[in-house]
C-alpha cells in the first residue's frame, strides 16, 4: 500500500516542481556579430535578458561574411552587425533571404589618412583603398562625393561603383579590400575609407580623426537580423525590445561619444 501511494505523491511534487519553475529559464539564443560595438552592446543586454530567463551566447567574428553564412546554415539564431543595404546585397548574391528585425545603431563612415590632416592635401594620383563589398564600397564612394572629391552620376544610388564616378580631379587611384583589412593597410596608402566598427577596433575615434564622416542623417542603420523562419520567435523579440531599450541607448550614447549613435 505504501508504494502504491508514493506514485502519485512523487507525481504530484514533479508536477508542482514543473510549474513552479519559469517556461523560458533554460531558453538560449546564439548571436553572430562583430566586435566593436556589436559584441560590446549585446553584453549589456545579457543581464537584462537573463533577468527574463534568456540565455545569449555572442560569437565574434572579425568579418562580414560568417555571420550571415552562419545563419543560413541555423549554426546561430540571429546576427547583428550589418546594414540593410550590405544585407540586400547579399540575399541578391546568394539566393538567401535572410529579413530585418529591428534597427539599433547608426555608425557614421569615415575616411583616414596617416599622411594627411585635410582631404584637399590629397595628391594628385593619391593612393585610396575602399571596401570591396558591394554595400560599402558604394558607401564610400558616396562619402567622397559628398566630400566634394570626386563627382558620381548618382550620388543616391546605393549601389554605386567606381563606373559611376563622372569627375575624379585628382585622378585617385581606388584599390578594394576585405573592410577588415583597411585599419591594417592605413599607414601603407594616402587615404583609408573605413567602417566604423573596424577603426573603433583600430583604436580610431571616428568623430576626431575621420577627415569626412557619414552624418547624424546617414541611412545606413545596423540591424539585428534573422531567418524567415524564426522572424517571429518570442527569443528574437525578446533581444529586439532589449536592444532597443532605454539602457541600450543610454550606453550608446555614452560609450562612443557621437562614434555610434542610436538608431531609435
Amino acid at each position: 500500500m505504501i508504494k502504491l501511494l508514493a506514485l502519485p505523491v512523487l507525481a504530484v511534487t514533479l508536477a508542482l516542481t514543473a510549474c513552479g519553475k519559469p517556461a523560458a529559464q533554460d531558453d538560449k539564443l546564439v548571436v553572430a556579430a562583430t566586435a566593436v560595438p556589436h559584441a560590446e552592446i549585446l553584453e549589456v543586454v545579457k543581464p537584462l535578458l537573463a533577468e527574463q530567463g534568456l540565455s545569449l551566447e555572442v560569437r565574434v567574428f572579425n568579418d562580414y561574411v560568417q555571420p550571415n553564412d552562419q545563419l543560413v546554415q541555423g549554426q546561430v539564431d540571429v546576427n547583428y552587425f550589418q546594414t540593410e543595404p550590405y544585407l540586400d546585397a547579399y540575399n541578391a548574391d546568394r539566393g538567401t533571404a535572410l529579413v530585418t528585425v529591428t534597427g539599433v545603431h547608426i555608425e557614421p563612415f569615415g575616411a583616414y589618412s596617416r599622411r594627411y590632416t585635410a582631404l584637399d592635401q590629397l595628391p594628385v594620383g593619391a593612393d585610396v583603398v575602399i571596401p570591396n563589398d558591394p554595400s560599402n564600397n558604394s558607401r564610400a564612394l558616396i562619402l567622397l562625393h559628398t566630400a566634394g572629391v570626386i563627382t558620381l552620376a548618382d550620388p543616391s544610388n546605393a549601389l554605386s561603383t567606381q563606373r559611376d564616378i563622372t569627375a575624379n580631379p585628382k585622378q585617385l587611384k581606388f584599390r578594394e579590400l576585405d573592410s577588415a583589412m583597411l585599419p591594417r593597410v592605413l599607414d601603407q596608402v594616402d587615404l583609408a575609407l573605413i567602417n566604423t566598427n573596424y577603426a573603433l577596433d583600430a583604436g580610431l575615434k571616428p568623430t576626431e580623426d575621420a577627415l569626412a564622416i557619414e552624418s547624424a542623417e546617414s541611412p545606413y542603420v545596423n540591424f539585428l537580423v534573422s531567418r524567415v523562419d524564426n522572424n517571429d520567435d518570442a527569443r528574437v523579440q525578446q533581444l529586439a525590445t532589449a536592444l532597443t531599450s532605454p539602457q541600450v541607448k543610454a550606453f550608446i550614447e555614452q560609450k562612443y561619444a557621437g562614434a555610434v549613435l542610436p538608431a531609435f
